[in-house]
């Protein structure tokens, strides 16, 4: 057994996001805590990269960083293969120079959405978009560089800072007296806190057995499964219920087929991830997505 790391210097990157916002709040009573956002530090500059961590020598790196324009990225290929494939592989690379952790953020979009079931971490990825091409290079990429290494697959993330499908649909439900949404898609929301949290409790283990730590892939959603219209029915209820003024009624949310809403880039119909092995391995309780989406949504009423 490693000797307890008494103080646990962490690099965050991303940290201006949702996610990262999470993150800094979360981490903070860790250890000493370098947040960096886009403007600090360039992901697509491999040698600055490099440079950063090897000045700083954090022991657990969070890469909360991402190129998310889902839609964007079938056209700025280079753009999000450059964070999301390329500075991976470079972050773990010189991590494993100093012997620190990477903890990594990917995806569903991985999954081509056709399986019955929810997809486990030895399913087969197959994306369907540039943008889970690039994560899923970037889970390869950060395996390969001999970093010892977290990934945890997540989806539908919302946090309380940043844009989302719950903000955008409170903005539109402001605006608009019908609104169509998206029906035979499935997934499980997942706050931003959840992810946070989940990821400190991770991390307090591997400060008492780093080396005894059971690294790798890791599914991480909240518990349950919903469509897009019915989140977006949720949300207008709790929206109604903090008294919030709408123009927008369930009544006016229209339930579609993807075929019918056609964008850039294809989502799977199955967003579904088993967090089996995250609850076994860590004893964990994960809960349903709506008590992380009411969470979050008091917050944003709040700001």
């Amino acid at each position: 057994m490693a000797t307890p790391m008494t103080e646990c210097p962490i690099l965050l990157l991303g940290g201006k996001g949702q996610l990262g916002c999470a993150l800094r709040r979360a981490l903070a009573p860790l250890g000493t805590l370098l947040a960096l956002d886009r403007q600090s530090l360039d992901l697509t500059d491999s040698g600055a990269l490099r440079r950063r961590i090897a000045e700083c020598r954090p022991r657990i790196i969070v890469n909360a960083a991402a190129y998310t324009a889902v839609d964007k990225a079938e056209t700025e290929v280079e753009a999000a293969r450059a964070v999301n494939a390329v500075a991976p592989g470079v972050l773990g690379e010189a991590a494993a120079a100093i012997g620190a952790l990477v903890v990594h953020y990917s995806t569903d979009y991985v999954f081509d959405g056709a399986a019955r079931g929810a997809y486990r971490e030895e399913d087969a990825p197959n994306p369907l978009n540039v943008y889970g091409e690039t994560k899923l290079a970037g889970e390869r990429a950060l395996e390969a560089s001999g970093a010892r290494h977290l990934i945890f697959r997540t989806s539908w993330v919302l946090g309380a800072e940043g844009g989302n499908f719950a903000r955008t649909i409170l903005r539109l439900a402001a605006e608009r007296e019908t609104l169509d949404v998206v029906d035979d898609q499935v997934g499980a929301p997942t706050s931003a806190d959840l992810i946070a949290g989940t990821t400190a409790r991770v991390l307090r283990r591997y400060r008492q057995e780093a080396e005894d730590f059971p690294f790798g892939r890791y599914h991480l959603t909240a518990a349950g499964a919903t469509s897009w219209h019915a989140y977006a029915a949720f949300i207008l209820s709790e929206a109604q219920e903090a008294g919030r003024a709408l123009r927008l009624t369930e009544r006016g949310l229209n339930p579609i087929s993807a075929r019918d809403y056609p964008l850039p880039a294809l989502r799977p119909a199955n967003s579904r991830l088993d967090c089996a092995r995250l609850k076994r391995v860590f004893d964990l309780r994960l809960p349903p997505w709506q008590e992380g989406v009411r969470q979050t949504l008091r917050q944003i009423f709040e700001l």
